[in-house]
């Protein structure tokens, strides 16, 4: 029996003459999860797509349990035993857990008509093997995301599935779901279950994986095994250069409150939020997925109705019942969702990057394409955005390009407040601390900047401050001085009241 259950031998792979992949081994053992690292755009995607039978290797060969295979289908890799759990899951929403599962494989008696119960039968049976306790009858539309992957899961063992892809598979998870979702992974590595692991959060690869394999510009770099790395060497191996500070935080000079909120109000979301940001500081908001963060920033620009709460900007009080009176009032807002609520995928470059300041960008009354593509043009250079043309359709670019896109078009409106919900979420490191670098300039230029984040070494890293919420309350301020990752978790739960609320305001 071959030491590797998967071998990609010596992959190649080109499109219209550019090669992505050259000469890549991956190798992959029984019982393992094995991390694939790189940067967006270093070809971990191709690669997986040239396992799933997407895409043709150009060059080399997979060999599945010692023997060469050769896989033009997913469906032939599902039959082959491999299977892939992809970051924006597609179920049939409308259709059971059971239908999902054995979506074109149904089983079906001598006159063609589905043998309904006999799959749900079947199906309780990879329900009970993950731990999820629904009915095979229940609809997918009514599951969480967390569930879905999970029924995902399910599907992939119902396959008899050897090898597992999992892409990005915490990018939608509270931390609760997230260790459910690890306890599954070791329960499958126990079974001799491969699994294959993409992920841009540095703390989970440490937590889960067994060996690493890092790709860069479509070449193989290293692979070892997790206990011969750290985070440092990790990073420097995928971005082709040390980075002696992830996050770059410089201390500059802080002002005059900008922005001030008084007891704002959700109703079933935000109860009672009060908090101020002053000119050149950072405000890092931390908290647990569901605890208000994205509903509290939603209701200051306008986007959510508040119940009750006062906004005062520059001392002004003010009244914003719209995103388009919080513009007015030089308020930036970038969303936790850059597909869903920042861009529009099938739009340009420049079209993205101009609409909320089309107006400032009119020769009588007319649209100027020219001061368009020129406005373009200036933060395409200065971000360092990787595009060939400002008319290049954003759908096209990496997830860091497109983040930095989601970016510019505020900073053409010159904001005063900029407001960052998630602002690096599911982008590489080395896009990371392009992202970061801009936040720093922002808080030199003395701009007021309130950023949410998730992660936890984020929020520390580039913050002056933490306000941090539960349950839709705040539950604490910690100046940076003060930071402590223990102290700031137990806030997050709701374990600890920070009694220095009320200086803060």
């Amino acid at each position: 029996m071959s030491e590797y259950i998967l071998e990609l031998r010596d992959i190649t792979k080109r499109f219209s003459g550019v090669t992505v992949l050259e000469k890549v081994t991956f190798r992959l053992k029984r019982g393992e999860v094995h991390a694939l690292m790189g940067e967006n755009g270093a070809g971990k995607s191709t690669l997986m797509k040239i396992l799933m039978g997407i895409y043709n290797a150009d060059e080399g060969e997979t060999v599945l349990e010692g023997s060469p295979v050769t896989i033009r289908s997913p469906k032939q890799a599902l039959e082959n035993g491999i299977a892939m759990i992809h970051q924006e899951l597609n179920p049939v929403l409308d259709l059971s857990i059971a239908e999902n599962i054995f979506l074109g494989k149904e089983k079906r008696n001598k006159l063609g008509l589905v043998r309904k119960k006999e799959m749900e039968e079947e199906t309780k049976k990879w329900l009970k093997e993950i731990g999820l306790e629904v009915s095979p009858g229940t609809m997918m539309r009514s599951l969480s995301v967390a569930q879905m992957q999970m029924v995902e899961i399910a599907k992939a063992l119902s396959w008899n599935a050897k090898i597992i892809i999992m892409d990005e598979p915490t990018a939608s998870l509270t931390v609760r779901e997230v260790e459910v979702l690890f306890s599954l992974i070791r329960q499958l590595r126990e079974r001799d279950v491969a699994i294959i692991y993409i992920s841009h959060k540095m703390d989970e690869i440490f937590q889960i994986a067994d060996r690493v394999t890092v790709l860069r510009d479509g070449k193989l770099i290293e692979e070892n095994p997790i206990s011969e790395l750290n985070k440092d060497l990790l990073i420097s191996m995928m971005v082709g250069r040390d980075i002696q500070e992830i996050y770059p935080k410089d201390t500059v000079p802080i002002g005059e409150v900008a922005l001030e909120v008084k007891n704002l109000n959700v109703p079933g979301k935000v109860k009672n939020v009060s908090f101020n940001v002053r000119k050149g500081e950072i405000l890092g908001v931390a908290g647990l997925v569901g605890a208000g963060r994205s509903e509290m920033v939603e209701a200051i620009f306008g986007v959510r109705r508040k119940s009750s709460g006062e906004i005062y900007v520059n001392g002004e009080k003010v009244e914003i019942t719209a995103p388009q009176k919080a513009v007015a009032k030089k308020m930036a807002f970038i969303t936790e969702d850059r597909k869903v609520t920042g861009l529009n995928l099938i739009a340009s470059v420049r079209e993205n990057m101009t609409i909320i300041s089309i107006r400032d960008l009119c020769t009588a009354r007319l649209v100027s394409r020219k001061k368009c593509v020129k406005a373009a043009e200036k933060y395409i250079s200065s971000m360092k955005i990787r595009t060939d043309s400002p008319e290049k359709l954003v759908q096209y670019l990496s997830g860091g390009n497109q983040q930095k896109i989601a970016i510019a078009k505020w900073l053409l409106s010159e904001p005063d407040i900029i407001i960052l919900d998630e602002p690096t979420r599911g982008i590489d490191v080395g896009a990371k601390r392009d992202i970061y670098l801009l936040i720093g300039e922002f808080a030199k230029a003395g701009k007021a900047v309130v950023m949410i984040s998730s992660e936890m070494p984020e929020v520390m890293g580039m913050s002056d401050r933490i306000m941090v919420l539960a349950d839709g309350e705040v539950t604490g301020f910690v100046d940076r001085a003060d930071f402590d990752e223990e102290t700031i978790m137990h806030m997050q739960f709701g374990t600890m009241k920070d009694t220095t609320e009320a200086e803060a305001v």
